[in-house]
């Protein structure tokens, strides 16, 4: 078999491990640190909002240590673009989102700061150690000033954690989490041989291939929720996910290998993300303000994300995409 085969076939077990692993790793997690008397407010805020992350910070992981730091970078940057252009998107076309309240106060507010200080960290063409700590900072204060504000609304806190055995939830947590480990580095591996074998960068891959790739679940999730009409939760998963990926997968190649970039990483990417971000923000706060009189109760959702944001959020994905080969 030639070396673009076994690339190819590493690349999509890389996938099919990361997409496998991940749910076990998270309810192997949770399960057990319910087990060991973690509250189920910080399990929500850590283990199983990192599930939604947990392929990217993998990738991430393996790509540092393989001094791939630049496919890590674009695995972030286009998970993000993914998750809003592509999940969000085709989600949104096929049924109306609703925005609750808390988003446009706590969460959304986060991400628009996060992006920020991710562009900040970005703009020089170089993620340093000391980027790479600032991010994970961030994230510590994220986390905390998230579950003060849930602590004030348990209403709000995500209950469903898997009841098992403590023998079973850490057999499936150490299963899952080798799991993770081997199916990063088969990703990682197919990956950069694809790249050097198709002659572009590692980062052009992270931003296609590999985001796109990792993402796949989310897709998949989002699509399946929705359709069976658990859409409540889908616009506030997207924006968690991509809380994660901007400080703990981003933060990952500084803290390991600090890599220089392409300043087009900083000028293209960074700026497409920060774009489609600042539109999702303004889109919510529209349409939510814009329906404030409606017949709603306290903390009900007031407002929806429709076809109208969805067909926008998807059309300027592609636009980033021809871009983006316009450009290699």
């Amino acid at each position: 078999m030639t070396p673009w085969g076994w690339s190819i076939i590493a690349l999509l077990a890389g996938f099919a491990g990361l997409i496998w692993s991940a749910d076990r790793f998270v309810e192997g997690s949770a399960a057990l640190a319910h087990r060991l008397g973690v509250s189920k407010l910080v399990i929500g805020l850590t283990i199983v909002a990192f599930g939604t992350s947990a392929p990217e910070i993998m990738v991430s992981l393996s790509a540092s240590v393989r001094d791939a730091g630049e496919l890590a970078v674009g695995n972030a940057l286009g998970s993000n673009l993914a998750n809003m252009g592509l999940v969000l998107a085709i989600t949104a076309l096929l049924v109306a989102l609703p925005i609750q309240p808390h988003l446009l106060t706590r969460e959304l507010p986060a991400l628009l700061l996060t992006t920020l200080l991710a562009g900040f960290t970005l703009y020089d063409g170089q993620l340093t150690r000391l980027e790479g700590l600032l991010l994970v900072a961030a994230l510590v204060v994220v986390l905390a000033a998230l579950a003060l504000t849930r602590r004030a609304h348990p209403e709000e806190v995500d209950s469903d954690i898997p009841e098992c055995t403590p023998v079973a939830a850490a057999l499936w947590f150490l299963i899952g989490l080798v799991t993770l480990v081997i199916s990063a580095e088969l990703l990682v591996w197919g990956a950069r041989n694809l790249a050097l074998a198709a002659g572009v960068s590692p980062l052009v891959v992270g931003l296609t291939v590999v985001a796109v790739g990792t993402s796949l679940p989310e897709l998949a999730a989002s699509v399946g929720s929705a359709l069976k009409g658990h859409q409540d939760m889908a616009l506030g998963n997207i924006i968690g996910s991509n809380l994660f990926n901007l400080l703990a997968v981003m933060a990952l190649p500084g803290l390991i290998q600090e890599p220089v970039m392409d300043r087009l990483v900083f000028h293209r990417d960074y700026l497409a993300m920060a774009a489609m971000t600042l539109a999702l923000a303004i889109a919510i706060g529209v349409d939510y303000r814009m329906r404030r009189n409606a017949h709603t109760g306290p903390g009900e959702a007031r407002g929806h994300l429709g076809r109208l944001i969805g067909t926008v959020l998807l059309g300027t994905y592609i636009g980033y995409y021809l871009w983006l080969l316009n450009t290699l």
